[in-house]
């Protein structure tokens, strides 16, 4: 017990002064962010952009869908470019031409010594940064101004409906008049030009390294890795190994515990599912729903990077376009994953209490049909807006806020966090009087309930921009969400809800599982909290975010790795005891989360975490290919099995059709991994070949997404997508099969379950509703 006291203040400690560290940084990056000018001037004093333009064409660009139509600074989605780099190398052409003109001679048809300077008058040119800070103005040369203008007039005709622009439209995926308003177009080439500028322009005081440490790699205006980008990524690696050496050693150096001894009856059978915790049932049939809407909406975004505006020749896009495809792709997966969390935790908090407080039904079935509303009007609001380019702010407030993970409009945001709160109520009185007894659990509970406060309380982290707050900052915010509070506490939650199942089930041991759930989260926050600095190494913050983001970062040990093998190592002792049985794909649903930890968040995942790795992939196809076996492969799976146990709980045990969750555990697992290993990752790999040799912008081009290498691997994804819908349809199966009635000789013979044995938490006297 003394050993956990010390434990829970390192962990006190190691929260407050991650956290305080993170926001010091915060504050740096707000102080150096790149400058938004009053105005782009030209030298002869004509003015090509003005600061308000700039700012609006941020809320233009995230209206028309944003980070899910392309991407900026490496941070969006894959078919469109990236608009930055896009630009970005468009400008440097453009400019190239123009100087060349004075050699009267196309630039391929210089000679070495010409072709030199006249490289090297771009580099400066494009690098010199002539922001003055008293004014406001960025002045530039003519021959850029006259580039400029013509980088302006190609994306004023691809966002609009010219026709001349109809085939790269169709290649990255857009619907004609994306941008049907003139001025909304000007005021998009103004923050397309901006962002560019910052990733090329050097920051005041430093030579050779612009706003966004030289993201991306681009040659034609010098913009190759930094020094730091190396340098720490060495460091990083160093520091993986000692982490790793350390680890391993601390685990052998601990004494051995007995190993936990299953009971030989199911401790669970007899416990009396409350009206509370039968209301919840409703909520495990709306994850499989979501999850099904999920994948058909994936196979037809994945379908768009061959067919970008149709789908096996439908005008599909007519009605459901790209951006709206992805948008629910993307957030309906955070909606389900989330979804089977909040209810296993309404579900085991009476179970884990023995409790249940006066109107909980009420508050359960309310919260549930609060959720949908906010699923339902959250989608519907971002369709119509995007369909009928409703404007910046309908998308800001209703619609579509254009940010990967985080797109729901501020009112869906606000409602969320408000019953994120109320969910929080719900679970902390019913989970009251198991906190204030002592018990063994105690302190995994105490787990449970702190990580649900900080799920409810860190939401409030999407409130935190605004319709005008700086890009840099925008990205700051939208990684505490989509980092720390899906990635962060809801783990922690997770982990800890487990290991309470794996408590209860007598696979651990409490006073292992005490120890090991505290000590867990000390080693993940240590590492995870100001690892979400490595999604930010080049969205305009200093180098610093750099240095702490690639030392943190590689210590991100993912807590469920050892828990899941631990599980697996007591399943294998204990599998010849009869009950056991029942818990079989529970069990396997969690020891897969610890596979996919290891080969998805760790290995895919750090594979592209080091500095001058992310220098060269930011943006391309290995990002999704860690994305989907860690979101679906870790957290997927983790809310499946939190799901299938506690609908095990909820029905009778003959209606269950295990023969059904064997195909379906393997389709999807397989499936995946088809997906990631035959698909996303040998995709992304082609495309790191291209940014390393040529630049980003070649990466991201229409040129390589469209290459007959790139659409095959876009077909090879048809195999795994068919198998991994497979198991998604037999799980639904699954589910649909418990609506059956009971057998007969079932309904007239009593039961455990029917005799109204006590809860779990408590031993003597029945779980009763106070």
């Amino acid at each position: 017990m003394r050993n956990n006291n010390r434990l829970w203040r390192w962990l006190a400690f190691i929260f407050v002064l991650s956290f305080g560290a993170l926001g010091y940084l915060g504050v740096q990056i707000y102080l150096s962010a790149p400058p938004i000018p009053s105005s782009v001037t030209a030298s002869n004093g004509d003015v090509i952009f003005t600061g308000e333009q700039i700012q609006r064409g941020q809320q233009v660009w995230l209206s028309t869908g944003g980070q899910q139509l392309g991407s900026l600074w490496g941070h969006g989605s894959y078919v469109a470019p990236d608009w930055s780099a896009d630009w970005l190398h468009r400008e440097a052409v453009a400019l190239q031409h123009g100087h060349a003109q004075a050699y009267r001679k196309a630039p391929s048809a210089l000679t070495a010594s010409e072709r030199g300077a006249l490289d090297a008058t771009v580099v400066d040119e494009m690098r010199r940064n002539t922001y003055d800070s008293t004014s406001g103005v960025i002045t530039v040369s003519a021959q850029r101004a006259q580039a400029i203008r013509e980088v302006a007039a190609h994306y004023d005709a691809l966002f609009g409906d010219d026709a001349s622009a109809a085939t790269l439209r169709g290649q990255y995926a857009m619907t004609p008049g994306m941008v049907p308003d003139r001025a909304d177009r000007q005021d998009l080439n103004a923050f397309f030009f901006w962002t560019a500028w910052a990733a090329a322009t050097d920051r005041p005081g430093e030579t050779g390294l612009s706003y966004t440490s030289n993201w991306p790699h681009e040659p034609l205006v010098g913009n190759t890795m930094s020094s730091s980008a190396a340098i720490w990524s060495m460091v990083s690696i160093v520091l993986l190994l000692a982490a790793i050496a350390a680890m391993l050693w601390l685990h052998g150096s601990r004494k051995d515990e007995p190993a936990a001894e299953p009971p030989k009856a199911d401790p669970l059978l007899g416990a009396a599912a409350t009206p509370s915790m039968k209301a919840t049932r409703k909520y495990f049939f709306a994850v499989i729903g979501l999850m099904l809407l999920q994948i058909a909406m994936g196979a037809i975004t994945a379908h768009y990077a061959v067919e970008g505006q149709s789908f096996f020749g439908l005008p599909l896009a007519e009605m459901l376009p790209y951006v709206v495809s992805r948008t629910v792709h993307t957030q309906i997966g955070i909606f389900w994953i989330a979804t089977a969390w909040l209810a296993t935790g309404l579900y085991v908090a009476p179970l884990l209490s023995g409790r249940e407080p006066r109107l909980q039904k009420l508050g359960v079935d309310v919260l549930f049909w609060a959720l949908i509303a906010i699923v339902v009007g959250s989608t519907l609001t971002g369709w119509l807006g995007t369909l009928q380019h409703r404007g910046v702010d309908f998308s800001f407030w209703l619609g579509n806020q254009g940010l990967e993970y985080t797109s729901m409009g501020r009112v869906w945001q606000l409602l969320l966090f408000v019953g994120l709160l109320f969910w929080v109520f719900l679970l902390g009185r019913a989970l009251w009087p198991a906190l204030v007894k002592p018990s063994s659990s105690r302190g995994l509970i105490a787990m449970v309930f702190l990580s649900a406060t900080c799920i409810g309380g860190f939401y409030s982290a999407s409130l935190a921009w605004g319709q005008h707050t700086h890009y840099s900052m925008v990205e700051y915010w939208r990684w505490w969400l989509v980092h720390l509070w899906v990635e962060g506490f809801f783990e922690v939650f997770a982990t800890a809800v487990v290991a309470l199942i794996f408590t209860r089930l007598g696979l651990v041991r409490t006073e292992s599982a005490n120890r090991a759930i505290i000590a867990e989260t000390i080693v993940f926050l240590f590492g995870g909290i100001l690892g979400t600095l490595h999604h930010l190494y080049f969205t305009g913050t200093p180098t610093s975010v750099i240095a702490v983001g690639a030392v943190f970062s590689a210590l991100e040990v993912v807590p469920l790795t050892l828990i899941g093998l631990e599980a697996l190592q007591t399943w294998r002792r204990s599998k010849a005891i009869p009950w056991l049985a029942a818990y079989k794909w529970v069990i396997m649903c969690f020891v897969a989360v610890g596979f996919w930890n290891t080969v998805g968040a760790g290995v895919l995942g750090f594979a592209i975490n080091p500095p001058a790795s992310l220098y060269y992939v930011q943006g391309l196809n290995m990002t999704p290919a860690h994305g989907h076996a860690a979101l679906f492969g870790v957290y997927g799976m983790l809310g499946i099995g939190l799901m299938l146990f506690c609908l095990r709980g909820l029905y009778e045990r003959q209606l269950h059709a295990d023969g059904l969750l064997k195909p379906a555990f393997w389709s999807l697992n397989i499936g995946l991994a088809m997906m990631v290993f035959l698909s996303l990752l040998p995709a992304g790999i082609y495309q790191a070949w291209a940014s390393v040799t040529q630049g980003l912008w070649f990466a991201r081009s229409a040129e390589v997404v469209h290459s007959r290498v790139m659409e095959t691997l876009v077909w090879m994804r048809v195999p795994g997508d068919i198998v991994f819908a497979v198991g998604a349809v037999l799980l639904a199966g699954y589910a649909l099969r418990l609506l059956r009635r009971p057998a007969l000789q079932a309904a007239t013979q009593p039961s455990a379950r029917s005799k109204g044995r006590p809860g779990l938490a408590v031993q003597a006297g029945r779980v009763a509703e106070q």
